[in-house]
């Protein structure tokens, strides 16, 4: 089985590692249309609809930082303010040993191509069990609230489109503005436009969150939004801690 469509995304040549690369520093965000071949979303989504009844929903309200509450501050400091993230998904160890997601994320060549993309120099797997790669289901009424990330950047497939809803929304370079927390309390109430990125099954997706806030709005309809992501470090041996695995798999092992 194909993992990459190489003769539409040449990922070893350096021509279009750099073309790749600039578009993700001046806009953050790059959508590589139809990157992985349709017989290996279909492999990957039957794999993932068969284990959706396994999957750990967390069900939880946090501020867009994911920290605790600052109780100091006003109610309404972007530190108090609550947002639900109801989204559910299956860890590492739950993915089929011969999936092709894990052909995919131990690929030297796409590897290697993150690196340069990313501009990093190297990329290793948590040294956890369960964060490497996770599949995440979003069934009706379910979503992601809004948030930056703590990484630097986020590696994510497309394995199922919803009906309706689902829509990944972001707002760039709110993290380092000065008026950071008026800007996220404009976002919360509606009142700062945002803008929204498009990809459909089988386009991968790189993305800096860690200074950008972004959601993924609910789903609408019954069919399941499922989304894979592939998460890296640019060091090794670096894990979640206990207390990060119980939030978001509800176990440590």
């Amino acid at each position: 089985m194909r993992l990459i469509d190489s003769e539409a995304h040449p990922i070893d040549r350096a021509d279009y590692r750099a073309a790749c690369r600039t578009t993700l520093r001046q806009t953050g965000t790059l959508v590589l249309r139809d990157f992985f071949p349709i017989e290996m979303i279909d492999r990957v989504v039957a794999d993932a609809v068969a284990r959706e009844a396994n999957a750990f929903y967390a069900e939880s309200t946090h501020n867009v930082w994911l920290t605790d509450p600052d109780l100091s501050r006003p109610e309404d400091h972007s530190y108090n303010r609550q947002v639900v993230s109801s989204k559910g998904l299956i860890a590492d160890d739950q993915i089929p040993a011969d999936s092709p997601l894990r052909d995919v994320y131990s690929d030297d060549a796409f590897r290697a191509f993150l690196c340069a993309v990313l501009e990093i120099d190297e990329i290793h797997p948590y040294a956890d069990e369960l964060s490497s790669i996770n599949v995440h289901y979003a069934s009706e009424g379910r979503e992601l609230g809004w948030h930056f990330d703590n990484s630097s950047f986020a590696v994510t497939m497309l394995l199922q489109a919803p009906d309706a809803g689902g829509r990944f929304e972001y707002v760039p370079e709110v993290r380092t503005d000065p008026a950071v927390h008026d800007r996220v309390g404009a976002i919360l109430d509606g009142t700062e436009p945002v803008d929204g990125l498009d990809f459909a099954p089988g386009d991968l997706v790189l993305f800096r969150g860690h200074d950008a806030m972004h959601r993924v709005t609910p789903t609408e309809g019954p069919t399941t939004r499922l989304l894979v992501v592939f998460a890296y470090n640019n060091r090794p041996g670096i894990g979640l801690s206990a207390s990060a695995l119980q939030t978001f798999y509800g176990r440590i092992n």
